[in-house]
């Protein structure tokens, strides 16, 4: 039986897999890792939220969201979900830095600004790969679902 993938070659999905494995583990893996000073009530985490003014909950939802998307980034078919939501929480995180909260926090050197970049950049390759999983953003226009829309003769 033939292998078939939209507009690619047979080995398409292989390499397509492992191109996106990286950075699926890398911005997984530094949410998830973020996950624990939230949910801890860390130092710094607090410290970031009061600043917002929206200590506890904005720290709190922050990392239901934050654990919600690394799983999704995690699983095949809901990986471009995933890189939304962390994407859309990283547009916000980045632009709390730079407009409130400065890009080095309590003297971390940028650290936390720089994993932010990182997921936000991660979350980007992630919806370039897999973007075809989300209807109105995988979709050209002249085509309904997969195959090219016919209107009736």
């Amino acid at each position: 039986m033939e292998q078939s993938s939209h507009h690619h070659g047979p080995g398409s999905r292989g390499w397509k897999a492992l191109l996106s494995l990286l950075p699926q583990l890398l911005v997984a893996g530094i949410l998830v890792q973020t996950l624990f000073f939230k949910f801890t009530g860390a130092e710094e985490s607090i410290y970031i939220f009061q600043t917002l003014g929206v200590e506890p909950w904005g720290r709190i939802g922050s990392g239901v969201v934050e654990m919600i998307a690394a799983m999704l980034i995690l699983i095949p078919r809901t990986v471009a979900l995933g890189a939304i939501l962390a994407l859309a929480t990283m547009v916000g995180a980045v632009g709390a830095h730079l407009s409130r909260l400065g890009v080095v926090v309590k003297e971390d050197g940028g650290l936390l600004f720089g994993l932010a970049l990182t997921v936000l950049t991660g979350s980007l390759a992630l919806l370039i790969i897999h973007g075809r999983q989300i209807p109105w953003l995988g979709r050209r226009p002249g085509t309904v679902g997969n195959h090219p829309s016919r209107i009736p003769a």
